[in-house]
């Protein structure tokens, strides 16, 4: 049989999908995607409201991703860049904190931010010179611990820790006790230190569209609910049975695969909201972060401080919630609100949007960074993809699919030799 009369079926049109699609689409062959929604993206999607551009759910790409490299033109992206800092709302005072040997305007606020001690400064220059000597593989291959186990044994005071690495990156693990892998907290630190955080200029959706458009023998079937995967043959919510040579599997697939219904993944939720303001109350392209075990509000940040497509014309606000503490719907609206009022002084501001994200991001142990191809094959003629088989990271998400496919290739090898 031609390599084109194959059928191979990718349910999923997120990123891992269309990765698993471009390899494919390399060796010749012409896969199919089966995508429950209107368009691809899965999770990086962004919409247009009352001129705004929104993602959905703040996200960044962060370019030192080796997957992202491989896969992405940056350049056609226009990525509109962040700067390697934070602007920490403390008692309701800013301090502006970041990296002045990559940007020499952040040194003299770092230096004299009331944030944590010299000493903790002085080790952040030494966790730096730390990961940048240490190689993904030995990331991913050191001992677990969490993330606030890893920085208390560093050193860093508690302090430090509630003021800067909680906020950070209890925004970026979408929970506020850093109970994440430390494997992942090194990764995701080094990634930063060694590129940086950024958003295409149209939003984070122009990467799956990217994706889309370099496809040539590829077939998205959009509004293509799956209902369950068995060997050899896929089964449509509308009762449509479809004959599969090979199916990848680049979404959460315990709900689809009748002997994974056991091991359904578990995931983070989060919320973003969106405001229309007059000004911003954080002039340089920074997250602001705030550091109150009480508070509803993780982080905030002004997309417009960045190049957009479209502009509606004044100031907007993406504000992150990490756990909403069962507070929903209006009344997060009108919480929200008031803390945006109380501890940064942000009054008034219109709402315009709230996404709430129940599978945000996947809660995972023994994380990897990659996986061997063999080891995505779960039958003779499914393989699994998707970012839930590594790390919750864009670049696990690229590498999963990767893999999945290569997994497939391998099925094949002896036939096209």
């Amino acid at each position: 049989m031609e390599k084109q009369n194959y059928k191979i079926h990718i349910v999923g049109a997120g990123v891992s999908g269309l990765i698993a699609a471009t390899v494919l689409e390399q060796k010749g062959f012409s896969p199919i995607i089966l995508e429950a929604t209107e368009r691809a993206g899965g999770r990086v999607k962004t919409d247009i409201i009352n001129g705004y551009q929104l993602d959905q759910g703040f996200q960044v790409l962060l370019t030192a991703y080796p997957a992202a490299q491989k896969y992405l033109n940056y350049k056609s992206l226009y990525l509109q860049r962040f700067l390697p800092g934070a602007a920490i709302f403390k008692h309701t005072k800013q301090h502006v904190i970041g990296d002045p040997l990559r940007d020499i305007s952040l040194i003299f606020s770092t230096l004299f931010a009331n944030i944590g001690t010299v000493a903790d400064k002085l080790k952040v220059l030494r966790l730096n010179t730390k990961l940048k000597n240490k190689s993904l593989s030995d990331i991913f291959e050191t001992k677990e611990q969490s993330t606030l186990s890893y920085l208390t044994d560093f050193g860093f005071s508690a302090d430090m820790i509630n003021d800067f690495f909680k906020p950070f990156f209890g925004g970026i693990f979408l929970e506020d006790q850093l109970e994440t892998s430390s494997r992942m907290f090194e990764f995701v630190y080094k990634m930063f230190g060694e590129g940086d955080a950024a958003v295409p200029k149209g939003g984070m959706e122009e990467i799956p569209k990217q994706l889309v458009r370099q496809l040539q023998n590829t077939s998205i079937n959009y509004n293509t609910a799956v209902a369950s995967i068995s060997e050899k043959e896929i089964l449509l919510t509308n009762g449509t049975k479809i004959e599969s040579d090979f199916t990848i599997v680049a979404t959460e697939p315990s709900q689809l695969i009748r002997n994974l219904k056991n091991q359904a993944t578990e995931w983070h939720s989060c919320d973003t909201l969106y405001f229309e303001t007059e000004n911003r109350k954080i002039n340089k392209k920074l997250i602001g972060l705030l550091p109150e075990t009480d508070s509803l509000i993780n982080n905030i940040f002004y997309p417009t401080s960045l190049e957009t497509m479209v502009s509606g014309g004044k100031e907007l606000l993406s504000v992150k919630v990490v756990n909403n503490k069962g507070v929903t719907g209006k009344e997060l609206v009108k919480s929200v609100q008031k803390e945006l009022s109380e501890y940064f002084g942000i009054t008034p501001c219109t709402f315009i949007k709230h996404y709430h994200i129940p599978i945000s991001l996947p809660n995972l142990s023994q994380l990897q960074y990659e996986v061997p191809p063999s080891e995505t094959r779960l039958t003779e003629t499914i393989y699994l993809a998707g970012d839930v088989q590594l790390n919750g990271s864009l670049n696990a998400a690229m590498l999963a699919g990767e893999s999945a496919a290569h997994g497939v290739l391998e099925n094949l090898e002896g036939l096209f030799k």
